[in-house]
């Protein structure tokens, strides 16, 4: 097989002119910088679990890339084209559509820090006119963001510019949003029976030969989706069972902010330390649990 790419969680290889094999590493990363650690088992947790959901996405009737799963971290897909953007038209199809999918039902996370900012308006969430949002609320109704897939740095689009880089027509890009949200659904469904919240989570999607629309790459683990433990939330806690733990790891340490500072400013981003020993067991530790938890299957 051929190496075509290495990203930050997995390796991709062209099997043949129609199919891919992805290869899940133990490799992590936070604010698009990869830490220079590895967690163990972390590959195959996620592998499992993608398989585990477009498995579950395929009975809802949702078209997906999946083909197989080669244990313990390999799963087969269909291949389709990454194109630039300025190559793409209304017509094309069989290519990766250039943009991310969020799906948020809850106050936390980036959004919270909007929020607070004044950047995000609760008016604009469906909150009605003087209610005080809090972190860890439940919104309404599921709030929509779309993001850039294939920049260096993802960055949120208005729905005019995402319809643009796309090249999606209005009815194309509401069938996207409609199928986030139908998957959320039985997202939500499957792991509230394990005492999981579904906060947020990021999906991406492709037009097949026939441009029709079918989700890939992969969704609904610890790495893409934050989740909240449901025991703990009903006492007001907030027990952070995703990627999430990591990221406020380096908050805690004042990376985050030195980061943003550097990015704001146009400077060298500074090196991201690696974790400490102790750190890296308790995140592997966490992968494992959350993929049982998820999926309702164990580890080994």
């Amino acid at each position: 097989m051929k190496l075509i790419r290495q990203g930050k969680v997995k390796d991709v290889y062209e099997v043949d002119a129609r199919s891919l094999e992805f290869v899940f590493s133990d490799k992590i990363s936070v604010f698009d910088k990869i830490i220079p650690s590895l967690i163990p088992q972390k590959g195959e947790t996620l592998c499992r679990s993608s398989a585990f959901w477009f498995q579950v996405a395929r009975s809802a009737g949702i078209k997906t890339h999946f083909r197989e799963l080669i244990p313990p971290n390999r799963m087969r897909v269909q291949k389709v084209q990454i194109l630039d953007p300025s190559k793409i038209t209304k017509k094309t199809t069989n290519y990766l559509v250039p943009l991310e999918v969020i799906t948020r039902h809850y106050v936390a996370g980036s959004l919270w820090d909007r929020i607070r900012s004044g950047e995000v308006k609760p008016a604009k969430l469906g909150v009605k006119s003087g209610k005080e949002l809090k972190y860890g609320d439940k919104l309404p109704e599921p709030y929509i963001e779309v993001t850039t897939k294939l920049e260096k740095v993802d960055r949120l689009l208005a729905k005019k510019e995402a319809l643009k880089i796309a090249s999606l027509t209005n009815a194309e890009y509401d069938a996207l949003v409609k199928s986030a949200l139908s998957i959320d659904e039985q997202i939500a469904e499957e792991v509230e029976k394990r005492d999981l919240i579904h906060v947020d989570g990021k999906k991406e999607y492709a037009f097949d030969e026939e441009r029709e629309l079918m989700i890939v790459d992969t969704f609904g683990t610890a790495d893409e989706d934050r989740w909240w433990d449901w025991e703990a939330y009903s006492k007001g806690q907030f027990l952070e069972l995703s990627k999430e733990s990591v990221r406020q790891y380096y908050r805690q340490l004042g990376y985050y902010d030195k980061l943003m500072e550097a990015r704001k400013m146009g400077k060298a981003e500074p090196k991201i330390a690696a974790l400490p020993e102790a750190k890296i067991k308790e995140v592997s530790g966490l992968y494992i649990d959350m993929f049982e938890r998820i999926t309702g299957e164990t580890f080994r």
